[in-house]
């Protein structure tokens, strides 16, 4: 981290992934990047050009051309991490990739550490923590609903909601600390009860921002769906039908699955894990047992279970099951599978039953299944301007302001002195300042950080 910390290096690494493509993209940020590059580049003077500016030329070891190359400059502070930055694309080589940062680090850069281009743009001021975080979620969402979150954080919502808590705690704060200046006199300039009011109203904000996380957390991650009934019901080939692919393999025979089968698809922009386990039943058969227990256990760490049945169970079997899977407070979704094969004496059941009819295997009644999925989880209705948690850290920070205005409001209901009220709310700020990196530590930067892309 001492390294990183080092803002008078100018840094070099690429920003495209390693391999062969089109293009390649090599970035450099630094005091030097633009003398660095000029000294390499055979084309205009990069030295006398406008910030977002793009120039063709080659690039030259001595006398031998490496590559034809555009040139790309962001002259500080109008860059991302607000200091001079240089971008050169490159045919995707990895051959001319490796031999251009090599004679750009020979000419005075020095390698990136992972994410140091952001950590840069974070101790530069460009961006807070929490919005450095939203990077590195960013590079990595798979559907719209993380890229959306990810996005509205990077942007600043999520921050603007702390500012606003923040700001408010730090004016009565000040009038705290200034009691402590005037101990002597006994006067209170901070109004208990407006500072109660402010109180409650943090913590309403509070719990509303850590009760988001479990929704953040599944859009962030993909909602885990567990297929769950008797063996031979159609669990793999609903499985299947959803995936629109052969993932698991059917057959006649019970007990066919005795492991879960994981797999990933979109349903309106939001990532679902679909867990394919085996059947459940009694069985003497180890293994089968085993796979068994292994269902249980998936279906208690579901988001919902899609519950399986089919015409060959009696309806007291089938409500019997609900009920049981119901116990786990869990949302459930009854199924009927074969729903071709339904005799007209079991209709009526089935609508007691509130099962969802389909057939897996001729893919009918999908589209139903799948709108009830998205109706069932809720997350259809997030919103463009709704902030959402979606970092463990986040929840962490969010969890000890919380506790610590806690403490406050139970010292506003006894007397008590100032330097009491006012170390709980220092704290409380001081767990907020965790978030956006007004307050931070070495080692929980490297922690962040580390975990990003080298390029980025």
């Amino acid at each position: 981290m001492q390294q990183q910390l080092n803002r008078q290096d100018t840094i070099v690494a690429p920003a495209t992934p390693s391999g062969s493509g089109a293009i390649g993209v090599i970035r450099l940020s630094g005091p030097d990047a633009l003398n660095i590059v000029n000294k390499v580049f055979k084309g205009k003077d990069l030295l006398r050009q406008a910030s977002h500016t793009v120039h063709f030329g080659t690039l030259r070891d001595e006398n031998t051309i490496i590559d034809e190359v555009l040139v790309s400059l962001f002259i500080a502070p109008h860059s991302y991490t607000r200091e001079n930055v240089v971008e050169i694309s490159t045919h995707g080589s990895q051959y001319i990739t490796e031999r251009v940062i090599k004679l750009l680090i020979s000419n005075g850069a020095r390698p990136a550490q992972p994410g140091e281009f952001t950590l840069r743009a974070f101790m530069n001021g460009a961006m807070d923590l929490s919005q450095a975080e939203a990077v590195a979620d960013l590079i990595a969402s798979n559907s719209a609903a993380s890229h959306q979150i990810a996005m509205q954080q990077m942007r600043g919502g999520f921050s603007s909601e702390l500012k606003k808590l923040r700001e408010s705690l730090i004016h009565f704060a000040s009038l705290i600390e200034l009691e402590l200046d005037f101990a002597e006199e006994d006067v209170e300039f901070a109004n208990r009860g407006e500072l109660r009011r402010l109180i409650d109203t943090i913590h309403s904000s509070l719990e509303k921002l850590i009760n988001s996380f479990e929704q953040g957390n599944v859009l962030k991650n993909g909602v885990p769906v567990v297929i769950a009934g008797k063996p031979n019901v159609g669990k793999s080939t609903l499985l299947n039908a959803l995936l629109k692919e052969d993932r698991a393999i059917v057959s006649d025979v019970a007990g066919t699955t005795r492991d879960s089968i994981e797999d990933e698809i979109t349903i309106e922009g939001i990532v679902f894990r679909f867990i394919d386990t085996a059947g459940l039943r009694e069985t003497n058969d180890v293994i089968e047992a085993i796979g068994v227990e292994r269902t249980k256990i998936k279906m208690k760490q579901a988001r919902l279970i899609i519950y399986l049945f089919d015409p060959d169970q009696n309806a007291s079997e089938i409500r019997s099951q609900l009920q049981e899977a119901e116990s786990l407070s869990v949302p459930v979704i009854g199924v009927l599978n074969k729903s071709d094969l339904l005799s007209n004496s079991f209709r009526d059941d089935i609508a007691q039953l509130s099962l969802l009819p389909i057939s897996a295997r001729d893919q009918n009644g999908l589209d139903l299944l799948t709108a009830t999925i998205l109706k069932k989880v809720h997350l259809h209705e997030l919103s463009a301007d709704q902030v959402i948690v979606t970092n463990i850290r986040h929840v962490e920070a969010l969890t000890n302001t919380k506790q610590a205005l806690e403490r406050v409001l139970e010292q506003l209901d006894t007397p008590t002195a100032s330097d009491f009220l006012a170390m709980d709310i220092r704290q409380a700020l001081y767990f907020l300042g965790e978030i956006t990196g007004s307050v931070s530590t070495d080692d929980l930067l490297e922690n962040i950080f580390t975990k990003f892309c080298i390029g980025k």
